[in-house]
């Protein structure tokens, strides 16, 4: 299974994280998007460890419930790998070359780029555009990632009774989010340089963008599980009703501000270093705006934390702002997860490439 493949068909968005499935449908008609279908589905614990899947049965099993949750009748999907996975370079080549043509000079000198045998992983391209210095050549993108972080997802997906005809990389998928967002977001397409901070159950992303593509990126050990955990150690709860808990509410007065507010508070403090490693790595200038994503950017009044502690205009993402919504999806229960559905949303627009 290839990265990058072009897709010809309407496509799930399947986006496999530590602890859910999330799948997006979308549809799209006079250049305007719609929501056919969407669910969340919780992954058994340990089933996917660091963005690894450990069991494909559990992670397919949870496929298979999600797909039957959503109501569509699409048996083809898109997913991705981490783009810890993946590596990727950026190589100019001949302009007159055919993509068959290109694709065997690439095979013939993938070791100059690769470190890794071909016969172990998944290599695709795609062209980017014309060289800036050599009007003769164009510059292409390269992607590789070991076979079995590939096959592994592919197999989930059959056990789900889903056919990949995607495999992407996760950046890639919220490269087309961001570009969706900041069509539609009139301070995000002024903005030069956005951050995005996906904030989810175990780890934090941010990435930082400029023209919706990729400037720098830092994964770092914080996420909405420590929440969790702090309810369960609280209350005495189980780790399911804590996270059930969470979701819903229903918790004793003091949760709030002796138990969610120190937690939004170290999510802040946590978006403000990853930002000054990107200030001490980088030399690109100030970043105009910073969008929050994943699960936690779903909790109430955290955009406007974030925007104190870093002086910085912040927005919780909501790819579907403009969109229009199948009957059948809950409005107000697809605005509340919007924020973590942003790589499925980048994999469902793959329908349209």
């Amino acid at each position: 299974m290839a990265l990058l493949r072009r897709s010809q068909a309407s496509l799930l968005g399947i986006d496999i994280s530590s602890t859910s499935v999330k799948l997006l449908e979308l549809s799209r008609s006079a250049g305007r998007y719609r929501v056919e279908s969407y669910a969340v589905e919780p992954l058994p614990p340990n089933s996917v460890i660091e963005k690894t899947i450990t069991d494909p049965n559990l992670v397919g099993e949870a496929i298979g419930r999600a797909w039957k949750k959503s109501g569509t009748k699409t048996k083809l999907a898109a997913c991705a790998v981490a783009g810890s996975t993946v590596i990727t370079k950026i190589i100019s080549m001949p302009a007159n070359l055919s993509d068959d043509e290109m694709e065997a000079q690439i095979q013939i000198e993938a070791d100059q780029y690769i470190p890794y045998a071909l016969d172990e992983i998944s290599l695709d391209f795609s062209v980017l555009g014309p060289s800036p210095v050599d009007p003769g050549r164009v510059e292409v993108l390269l992607a590789a990632s070991r076979s079995d972080n590939v096959e592994i997802r592919v197999a989930a997906l059959e056990i789900g009774g889903l056919q990949a005809k995607v495999v992407d990389v996760e950046a890639f998928a919220l490269e087309n989010s961001m570009a969706l967002l900041s069509s539609q977001h009139g301070p995000l397409n002024q903005a030069s340089i956005v951050a995005v901070m996906d904030v989810g159950a175990t780890a934090s992303a941010l990435s930082v963008m400029e023209g919706s593509k990729i400037l720098y990126t830092r994964e770092q050990l914080f996420g909405g599980r420590q929440l969790t955990d702090e309810i369960q150690r609280r209350y005495g709860l189980s780790y399911e009703e804590a996270g059930l808990a969470k979701r819903q509410g229903g918790l004793p007065d003091n949760y709030e501000p002796e138990v969610l507010r120190p937690f939004m508070e170290s999510m802040a403090q946590e978006i403000n270093r990853a930002m000054q490693f990107f200030y001490a790595a980088n030399q690109s200038g100030a970043v105009d705006h910073v969008v929050l994503a994943g699960g936690c950017a779903s909790i109430t009044g955290i955009d406007a934390l974030v925007q104190s502690k870093i002086e910085t205009p912040t927005t919780i993402a909501n790819p579907f702002a403009q969109m229009t919504i199948s009957p059948k999806v809950r409005a107000q229960a697809l605005t509340n997860d919007a924020p973590a559905l942003m790589i499925a949303c980048g994999l469902a627009l793959r329908s349209f490439d």
